[in-house]
């Protein structure tokens, strides 16, 4: 056994006689105070207290030197760094900053717009190191837009390798458009490379150049304050300012919401608003005059009128591809002092259809929208056009003065227009019919239409027994329908085809009819005609049509027949030539008919446009049965069906 193992079982033995010894005494020792607590390393395990120690002091040591190693790895990394850096920047030389390349315009700020512009750039490098693989980039409005947008014309320019301490001088010309006065911008980038990176690098820079002249000169003549309904006119004058004479130039309007266009001197080119100025030579001047009407409109509103000039896209033609020039005029609307609107029975409109069997009732509603009285109040209303009939016109309270076609309501007629107090309102009202849109001895009217002229005036008070007048004017067009007819024919005796079968129709037999729809049409082409119509369950349909050119088609699921006609020409079966369909049906009556007259076609309905008129149109025609009254052959008797 081990010497240390002999002393451990020897102190367990004296401790055990201690413990059972009746003669042992406990030493007691008396102490003035609490001794001082010491915290001591407790074993895991019998062991010697040195060992343990030392490993505490070893994993201390382990931890401090990690710590340590990585503060000292991490404080020599960041100086050799630093001194790369240093070393690159000092040493080397190749660093490339922004800050040193400079690029400058040499060229004036001011220009005439759609002349070229001759535009110097000088590109300074001062940097120690080359600007490789370099482009200049030119960006700049490809019209006579304000700002730059992403329809930008766009220049490229290959520099090469600029040298550390170099200079590149480039001349590129550029043609810029706007009004007199404005600002152009332009974007100005050079894109570079660096030794040793494929990154490619940018230094922009943007320049502003006036516009001191314009290629084409814009002027607007127009008033900046008008009435509500009242009509204004646009005098519009464009003058090319250009040296050079240039083609394909269109002129556009924009309107302001509210603004009816009347017409124009001259005609648009393409629909209401724009131009075809076509080839314009230097000093060349073209002046378009614009009637129109600002309606539904309110007091104190603000109307903007804009008008563009430039070259023709060639993609589009209604299109301007690059602008010139541009300019808006403002309208302000003011009430007026006093008002009288006119309505075509019972519509505020500026434009009205009407039918010739409808006739046509005015009315005229006038108020005074001044502080003070109107004295002497007069309304007249003009009635002209080449579909009046003049014997109709009646005015009620007011006088019809024929050779004039003047209806005027006055004093004379209307006690109260002497004076007329603030706020006060009133109605005048007259009626007439249109006449009749084809005669034997005048043919048939070309475009129909009526106008009214309304005017109101009255006279307003001043100080010192002076007196202003006041007036105002209204007007409306009435454009009259064309009369479209259509023909509904049930047909055995005659037409295109031969028909068979018993008259009057017998029960379970076979009896074939023909159908005709012929057309007719007075004063105004009409557009998008067709004619649709149905055919009972009992009869079906044969599947011959005549003339074989016409469109004709038949719809087994809904048993629907429907002719694409197309155009009516004006004149179509009065002064020019019918146009026609006829087709087959057949009949083969049940007991159930015995007695009556079925039903062959039903309803048929014309549908169309009135070009002129531009509203749509629709004729009804009613029902055929077997009673076949258009067949002059057809006997009386021969519509029942018998047994």
């Amino acid at each position: 056994m081990p010497p240390h193992d002999k002393n451990k079982l020897n102190k367990i033995e004296e401790l055990k006689s201690k413990l059972f010894n009746k003669n042992y005494q406990t030493k007691i020792e008396y102490r003035d105070g609490f001794p001082h607590f010491k915290k001591r390393d407790v074993m895991d395990s019998w062991g010697k207290k040195e060992d343990a120690e030392l490993i505490s002091k070893e994993k201390l040591f382990m931890k401090t030197s990690v710590f340590k190693n990585f503060f000292i790895f991490s404080l020599v990394f960041f100086v050799l760094a630093i001194g790369y850096a240093s070393y690159m920047f000092f040493a080397k030389g190749n660093t490339v900053s922004n800050d040193n390349i400079e690029i400058s315009v040499l060229s004036n700020a001011f220009t005439a717009g759609g002349e070229e512009y001759p535009l110097l750039l000088g590109i300074v490098n001062k940097n120690n190191s080359p600007l490789l693989l370099a482009d200049l980039v030119i960006e700049y409005p490809k019209s006579s837009q304000v700002s730059l947008s992403q329809d930008n014309e766009h220049i490229r320019l290959s520099l090469g390798t600029i040298p550390a301490g170099g200079i590149k001088n480039e001349n590129v010309k550029i043609v810029l458009f706007g009004e007199q006065g404005s600002i152009r911008q332009l974007k100005i980038s050079l894109e570079y490379r660096v030794e040793g990176s494929n990154a490619i690098f940018v230094k922009g820079k943007l320049y502003e150049i006036s516009i001191n002249s314009t290629p084409i000169n814009l002027l607007i003549d127009a008033p900046t304050e008008i009435n509500s309904n009242q009509d204004i006119t646009l005098g519009i004058k464009a003058t090319l300012n250009s040296t050079k004479p240039v083609s394909k130039i269109l002129l556009k309007v924009d309107y302001p919401i509210g603004f009816q266009f009347i017409k124009s001197v001259p005609a648009p080119s393409l629909g209401n608003n724009i131009w075809n100025l076509g080839d314009l030579a230097p000093g060349s001047e073209h002046g378009i005059s614009i009637l129109g009407k600002m309606i539904d409109v309110f007091d104190g509103e603000e109307k903007v009128f804009r008008v563009w000039s430039g070259s023709q896209s060639s993609s589009d033609k209604s299109l301007i591809e690059t602008i010139f020039n541009s300019l808006e005029h403002i309208v302000m609307i003011k009430k007026s002092s006093i008002e009288a609107s006119l309505l075509i029975n019972g519509v505020l409109e500026r434009e009205y259809a009407v039918d010739t069997k409808t006739s046509i009732e005015g009315q005229i509603q006038w108020k005074n929208n001044l502080e003070t009285n109107i004295n002497n109040l007069e309304i007249r209303a003009k009635i002209s056009g080449n579909a009046v009939n003049r014997k109709t016109i009646s005015a009620r309270q007011g006088f019809y003065d024929s050779s004039q076609d003047i209806i005027i309501w006055d004093k004379n007629s209307q006690s109260k227009f002497v004076e007329i107090n603030p706020g006060d309102s009133g109605e005048v009202s007259f009626s007439f019919s249109p006449s009749s849109l084809f005669s034997a001895l005048g043919g048939i009217i070309s475009s129909p239409i009526i106008n009214i002229d309304v005017s109101i005036t009255g006279q307003q008070a001043q100080g010192g027994g002076a007196t202003t007048v006041l007036s105002n004017s209204e007007s409306k067009i009435v454009r009259i329908i064309s009369d479209v007819g259509l023909s509904n024919k049930a047909l055995y005796y005659s037409g295109p085809f031969t028909n068979s079968g018993p008259i009057p129709p017998k029960v379970e037999q076979k009896t074939t009819y023909t159908i005709t729809w012929s057309l007719s049409n007075t004063a105004n082409n009409i557009s998008k005609a067709q004619v649709r119509s149905t055919i009972p369950s009992w009869i079906r349909f044969v599947g011959v049509s005549s003339p074989e050119v016409e469109d004709l088609a038949y719809n087994a699921t809904t048993k629907e027949i429907i002719w694409n006609i197309g155009g009516i020409p004006r004149g179509t079966s009065i002064t020019g030539a019918g146009k026609e369909v006829s087709f087959q049906v057949e009949l083969t009556p049940s007991l159930s008919q015995v007695g009556t007259m079925p039903l062959i076609l039903n309803d048929a309905i014309l549908t169309g446009h009135d070009d002129f008129a531009n509203v749509d149109i629709r004729v009804s025609k009613a029902s055929l049965n077997t009673r076949l009254l258009n067949d002059t052959n057809f006997p009386p008797n021969g519509g029942k069906v018998i047994e």
